[in-house]
């Protein structure tokens, strides 16, 4: 019930709903200031006002006066009641909450004795003797670390043996006794190779589990992303003496002024298997900025924009999507495969974060540091990024300024084979201008896919429409990923080595294919020629040579049928060839499609056969994705060596496509398919097949090029 003044005045209580607390109002009458006067609330006023106060707890004049009316109140009478009422409310959910803190803080606590109990009676595993005596969080910290490493090993076993026996394995083998596992014996001592234990079918195969971040890790992950950021724009505003020019004028950082500037805790350096790789480079390229940050941000455009650098992306998290709709104030938590198109050289796998934030209008930085998870990345790789990203400026006409740092260090757990360790010690093979060099070509090739079709070259209009033309660079490309894929040493690939590095260099992996149904093997190796990158790549490309060394054509002649232009150079095309000497049937039937493209980083040909149907499918515009491809080729590079060859300037030397003195590493590749063949003839003939195939090749270009006269091929 509710007590309330004479005329204005009202208290209110706990007891029924908002009455008999006690507490009172004066009326402010002159008469009875010295007098109190009560008024208790019926058991229907106060029904009433409850009713009300549920429908609306802030009753504006006009429901006030309604009330009032309605229980023979005063105005003030009801204003005070709700006032009151709302206060007694406050202070019941205040109470609750204090409770349940008090219940949750009572909890922790107890778990936080138990936890430095179970600390000091713990008994070593080893000795059996009681722990040194240190300080209790950092054992706890300990085994925690411990923990998770154990977890690691448990579903990286578990993933190997579900992965042969064709089903999931428990998550609960704790329960069970400790097996010894041999590893299964793949090589090729044995009498055959059983291709039912072929994983699945594509060569692509990226980590399956996505990261769990908790609401702890996000504090600190932006923390660690704004710190890489601000030390990311200092590196792009700060020129001598932190940067310093290396050979043939590319930007180095000098790790004296860098660890002055910004000095670290720890002995990381003091390993001499660890070796530091930092350089900048900057250039224009033919897009805008925000393209090039919604490319970035995507864990999968990502990859198809640098197909010869990234071998494998993926974005396990996405700690904040950004702000109004742009990638600003983004951040992800990714991985990341960075490649060298060679079997003779390992990968290097980051997890790391990637934050995104507009600087000013038109100005954006994208920041890539890493972050320790080792669950996503193998065993093998040693690898860690310190603030490396690009600064992305718009300019007029769609163009944009890219300046981009590069800064790695890596721990070699095996020797840098012989033929790389110029490009890969000078920090050439994986530098910030290999990243900027493939973004302009790939960004020119992007253009190109949009541009009308009118500069294309087709079968007498056999290509009717852009969407035709765009349908065949998808192929294309699809088919240029494939081969570079199948050439690197990925971790993140369905495919299985049937023969590690042979006495000839040559690397065989096979996998599993759909459609054709059968076994694909995939065989490269590399190999080293004083000849410059731009003169093997014009023998390679040239119509009039391919019969030299092309063993698979039996020395036909070919003929280019139809030609899109996909970059400014010239060698940046996309071709169909036709054996122009083979019999009316085969002509009619199998094609190659072809793409090569050059820039100062190196060079690709890559070509694949494709029968007319399957062309005439692209050609129309329908999907391709079903289209197969066997995609063989060259991957040419500089070999680092600026000082040797410098006479072969003359024989085809092309300014721009920004090659200084110096041989080439080529890499070549082959993809054949497999087909109803037993195990033992598939050991024994096919990756025989397939080493001779590659040898031929490499004896026949070697023999071309030194019988070609310097400058007779063009690009």
């Amino acid at each position: 019930m509710s007590f309330v003044g004479g005329v204005g005045g009202s208290g209110s209580g706990g007891g029924d709903g908002g009455g008999g607390s006690g507490s009172q109002h004066h009326d402010g009458s002159e008469t009875d200031k010295k007098k109190k006067r009560y008024h208790r609330h019926t058991a229907q006023q106060i029904q009433r006002l409850e009713s009300s106060f549920k429908e609306c707890p802030h009753p504006d004049d006009k429901q006030r006066n309604q009330l009032s009316r309605e229980l023979g109140l005063a105005p003030r009478q009801i204003k005070f009641w709700f006032q009151n009422r709302r206060t007694q409310l406050k202070a019941q959910h205040e109470r609750a909450d204090n409770n349940a803190l008090k219940a949750e803080n009572d909890k922790i606590r107890c778990e936080n004795i138990a936890i430095r109990e179970a600390i000091k009676h713990a008994i070593c595993p080893n000795c059996g003797s009681p722990p040194v005596n240190e300080d209790p969080y950092f054992d706890e910290h300990k085994l925690r670390i411990e923990n998770a490493h154990l977890r690691d090993d448990l579903e990286r076993m578990s993933t190997v043996a579900s992965k042969y026996m064709g089903r999931p394995i428990s998550s609960h083998l704790s329960t069970l006794h400790p097996l010894h596992i041999s590893p299964l014996d793949l090589s090729m001592t044995g009498p055959s190779l059983d291709f039912d234990l072929l994983p699945g079918s594509s060569m692509h195969s990226q980590p399956n589990n996505l990261a769990t971040i908790s609401d702890m890790d996000k504090p600190l992950m932006n923390d660690i992303a704004l710190t890489a950021m601000e030390e990311l724009l200092r590196l792009f505003n700060t020129n001598e003496p932190l940067w310093t020019r290396g050979d043939g004028g590319r930007e180095i950082l000098d790790l004296g002024s860098y660890e002055n500037l910004f000095p670290r805790s720890g002995n990381r350096g003091k390993n001499h298997n660890v070796r530091t790789e930092a350089s900048r480079s900057s250039g224009i390229v033919f897009m805008n900025a925000m393209t090039l940050v919604d490319m970035f941000m995507d864990g999968v455009k990502w990859g198809e924009l640098f197909p010869c650098i990234v071998a494998s992306s993926k974005t396990l998290a996405v700690v904040s999507s950004g702000m109004g709709g742009t990638h600003e104030g983004a951040l992800h938590l990714m991985y990341e495969e960075m490649a060298v198109l060679s079997p003779l050289v390992a990968t290097r796998e980051f997890c790391e974060l990637r934050y995104c934030q507009m600087i000013e209008q038109g100005s954006w930085i994208v920041v890539n540091v890493s972050y320790h998870l080792p669950q996503f990345v193998s065993q093998s790789s040693h690898s860690y990024k310190f603030p490396s990203g690009c600064l992305i400026q718009d300019m007029p006409s769609g163009y944009s300024k890219v300046t981009w740092v590069e800064h790695v260090e890596t721990e070699e757990k095996e020797q840098t084979h012989e033929l790389y360790r110029e490009v890969i010690h000078k920090g050439i093979a994986f530098g910030a201008e290999r990243w900027v060099t493939t973004l302009q070509r790939m960004c020119e090739r992007f253009a190109s896919l949009l541009a009308p079709s009118t500069s294309s070259r087709d079968l007498g209009g056999v290509i009717p429409s852009p969407e035709g033309k765009r349908s065949m660079m998808r192929l294309a490309h699809r088919m240029v990923s494939n081969y570079c894929l199948s050439v690197s040493r990925s971790n993140n690939t369905h495919s299985t080595v049937v023969a590690e590095l042979n006495e000839v260099g040559v690397r065989v992996t096979a996998h599993k294919s759909p459609e054709p149904n059968g076994t694909i093997l995939c065989a490269a190796t590399t190999f080293w020629l004083p000849n410059s990158p731009q003169s093997v790549f014009n023998f390679l490309k040239d119509e009039r040579t391919r019969p030299q060394w092309d063993v698979l054509s039996n020395r036909n002649a070919v003929q280019e049928v139809a030609h899109i232009a996909n970059g400014s150079h010239p060698g940046c095309c996309i071709s169909v060839l036709r054996a122009s000497n083979a019999s009316q049937s085969q002509s009619n039937n199998m094609l190659i499609l072809q793409e090569t493209s050059i820039d100062s980083s190196g060079a690709l040909v890559v070509y694949s056969p494709v029968d007319l149907p399957a062309l005439n499918i692209a050609m129309s515009g329908d999907d391709t994705s079903y289209i197969p491809l066997l995609s063989s080729g060259f991957a040419i590079s500089p070999d680092g060596n600026h000082s040797s060859s410098t006479t072969e300037q003359g024989g085809g030397a092309s300014t721009s496509s920004g090659f200084g003195g110096g041989g080439s590493l080529i890499t070549v590749g082959f993809q054949i398919m497999v087909s109803n063949l037993p195990s033992a003839k598939l050991n024994m003939e096919s990756v025989e097949t397939v080493n001779n195939l590659i040898g031929t090749t490499v004896h026949q270009i070697k023999t071309g090029l030194n019988n070609c006269p310097s400058g007779s091929t063009t690009a």
